[in-house]
């Protein structure tokens, strides 16, 4: 039904006061008939088979649960009846809306697999910017340390040169002073000089004098006496010749050597001046170098402050280019706990890990919510302790419950070992266990219900190691020789406590791990010392080593336990990384070419050592030695999984090049 503008009308034809279409162009009406369409329309009541329509689309979006997370696609859905019961009742126009109505479904499609191609792309985003982020705060942070270290050494520069700069000042300032005591000294010599040459002539004067009143007595000694004044004449004038000489010598030799300083001050001034000038030679080159140094240093400073900046307008970049990372105290609303404990698991944890932990808390929260577990079969293939047909009950046991069955699994077995002598297969003894204790109607309930809280709960150390020798993931021998070491270093730390206080100081907790790990290196040491000293403030020293063994009831140990557990198998994949180095290029290895690689890296190990080394490897080599040979690869799988560590003191660094532990 057309209006009188040429548009469709807002009713159906069977309503009262319809209009006609008549003669004008589409969308050409004047603009004075407008008004009045508009009142003709709103007498016009609305049409029944809309108030149909409408009524039946109410119904149906009341009907929906609009907080699901679909909930635009099922909101389409009535919209989508509704459009076709139009086409529908509107034969004449339904080939036009069907086609339109295609269209607009063909699009969507579209959309959707357009949007599903590129779901793997916006993941790979999220991976290649939480890559990115970690590398660039790595980049970061070693930049950092070396700028800090470039400081604190141009600090140390600049402090030695200002103590060279006073010291020559100082140096300086002495040879001055000398300078001046040197010309006082001349100076009060050359008066000394003056004085005693008015001296000499005050002497000669008054030598002379004498000499005449000497002549004049004995002139007249002689005339009284009557002597012979020719020979006394003769003697005298002999006498005052010697005289004479001896004089003019002596005034000589006072007039050449008045101004002259002793040989031995001079010599004691000489050889003064000659250190002094070596001393300040010496400075002199001293900070030259130091000057040479420091604009070295300050050429280092300017690259390093321009690589910085580079690096941070990178930073900028990734950061505006990349997907901003997730919001990790959003978990804390939906895990049990709350947002303590959250805290407590997310704590020192990365992005990767944080993953894992939520999906270990997503799978334990939905095991509590399986009644049953389907059961597996009793193919061979299936293990012993899970041969089970049709449904098995979930026990929905807590953490707690899991952690002391499985210790109470480890503690039976270990006695009966200690009973009988021999090891059995962890398996079987589970399986036993399980049915001695629980009866065999409840055994598979038991057996089912740990196993799956194991596979979950990765993150627990009882549990995944458990779960690892239980599923032949890792030997039983590695489990019982990591607690050997830790139980050793327990027992090393007691003996020493001589007081039975339960607490050493850091200088002794540092010397019994030295001798109970002789092999570690510094850094590692430092590290267990760290570890322990997690809980303490900086002036405290009194390490309470009873604490650092203990776990809480859900079987989580403290750090120092972790660190030392991640410091076990990190040396174990660099013995084994060494070891494959060692093989080089070698697709197969014999057992003699595994013990002679063995004695290469590790010159301390014993023979039976190798043997067992071998027999981890090579499953019938005490049967037929001269039998096997195995795949590189293979060969540092099963010795990851079986109890090795080095014996002695590497002959030189390890590399951990081309070898993936995990």
């Amino acid at each position: 039904q057309l209006s009188a503008r040429g548009h469709w009308s807002t009713w159906p034809a069977f309503a009262s006061g319809q209009t006609t279409l008549r003669n004008h162009k589409p969308c050409c009406a004047p603009e004075e008939r407008q008004s009045s369409n508009k009142q003709a329309l709103l007498t016009i009541p609305k049409p029944r088979y809309l108030e149909q329509l409408e009524s039946y689309l109410k119904k149906e979006l009341q009907s929906l649960d609009l907080t699901k997370k679909n909930s635009q696609e099922l909101k389409l859905q009535p919209y989508r009846e509704i459009f076709e019961f139009f086409i529908d009742n509107f034969k004449t126009y339904k080939p036009l809306l069907s086609a339109i109505k295609n269209e607009y479904e063909a699009t969507l499609a579209h959309q959707k697999k357009t949007i599903r191609a590129l779901e793997p792309l916006k993941t790979m985003i999220t991976t290649v910017s939480e890559e990115c982020t970690q590398q660039i705060l790595a980049l970061q942070e070693k930049e950092k340390d070396e700028i800090n270290m470039l400081k604190r050494e141009k600090q140390c520069l600049l402090k030695f040169i200002d103590n060279m700069k006073e010291e020559k000042s100082s140096l300086q300032t002495q040879v001055e002073h000398l300078q001046r005591s040197v010309a006082e000294e001349y100076t009060r010599y050359l008066n000394e000089y003056g004085a005693r040459k008015l001296l000499l002539a005050k002497l000669n004067d008054l030598h002379n004098e004498r000499l005449d009143v000497t002549r004049r007595q004995v002139q007249g000694r002689e005339n009284a006496k009557g002597e012979d004044v020719v020979k006394l004449t003769l003697a005298l004038k002999i006498a005052q010749q010697d005289l004479t000489k001896a004089q003019v010598k002596l005034n000589t030799m006072i007039a050449d050597y008045g101004d002259v300083v002793p040989r031995r001050d001079l010599e004691l001034l000489e050889k003064k001046y000659s250190d002094l000038l070596q001393e300040m030679e010496a400075l002199q080159k001293d900070f030259d170098q130091l000057h040479k140094e420091y604009e070295t240093l300050l050429e280092v400073h300017r690259e390093t402050v321009e690589e910085r900046d580079n690096f941070w307008a990178e930073l900028q970049r990734v950061q505006h280019n990349c997907t901003p990372r997730p919001n990790w105290a959003k978990c804390s609303e939906v895990i049990p706990g709350g947002a303590e404990r959250w805290g407590w698991l997310a704590e020192g944890k990365t992005s990767e890990q944080l993953v894992d932990v939520l999906l270990e808390e997503i799978g334990t929260g939905a095991l509590k919510e399986i009644d049953v577990f389907p059961g597996r079969g009793k193919g061979d293939e299936v293990p012993v302790y899970l041969r089970h047909e049709g449904e098995v009950k979930n026990k929905k046991l807590t953490k707690k419950d899991v952690v002391n069955t499985l210790k109470d699994v480890w503690k039976e077995k270990i006695a009966l070992q200690q009973q009988t002598g021999k090891r059995s297969s962890l398996p079987e003894f589970f399986l036993s266990y399980l049915q001695k204790k629980y009866g065999d109607s409840v055994a598979m309930e038991w057996s089912y219900s740990l196993y799956e809280n194991m596979r979950l709960c990765r993150s627990n150390h009882v549990l995944s190691s458990f779960f690892d020798v239980l599923t032949g993931k890792v030997d039983e021998e590695q489990y019982h020789g990591q607690n050997l070491l830790i139980s050793n270093l327990q027992k090393e730390l007691a003996a020493c406590d001589s007081s039975n206080s339960g607490s050493l100081t850091s200088e002794q907790f540092r010397q019994e791990a030295n001798y109970s790990f002789p092999l570690k290196r510094r850094e590692s040491i430092q590290e267990l010392v760290d570890a322990s000293r997690y809980e303490l403030d900086s002036t405290e020293d009194l390490i309470n080593y009873m604490s650092l063994f203990k776990e809480d009831e859900e079987g989580n140990a403290a750090p120092f336990v972790a660190k030392l557990r991640s410091q076990d198998a990190r040396e174990k994949r660099e013995y084994l990384s060494q070891l494959k180095n060692k093989l080089g290029d070698l697709p197969e290895v014999k057992a003699d070419d595994l013990k002679a690689a063995f004695c290469a890296i590790d010159p301390d190990i014993d023979d039976q050592t190798l043997d067992t080394y071998a027999g981890l490897v090579y499953q019938a080599w005490r049967e037929q030695p001269d039998q096997g040979v195995v795949p590189v690869e293979t060969v540092l799988e099963r010795l990851l999984a079986g109890d090795v560590r080095r014996v002695g003191p590497s002959p030189g660094e390890g590399s951990m090049t081309g070898f993936e532990g995990e």
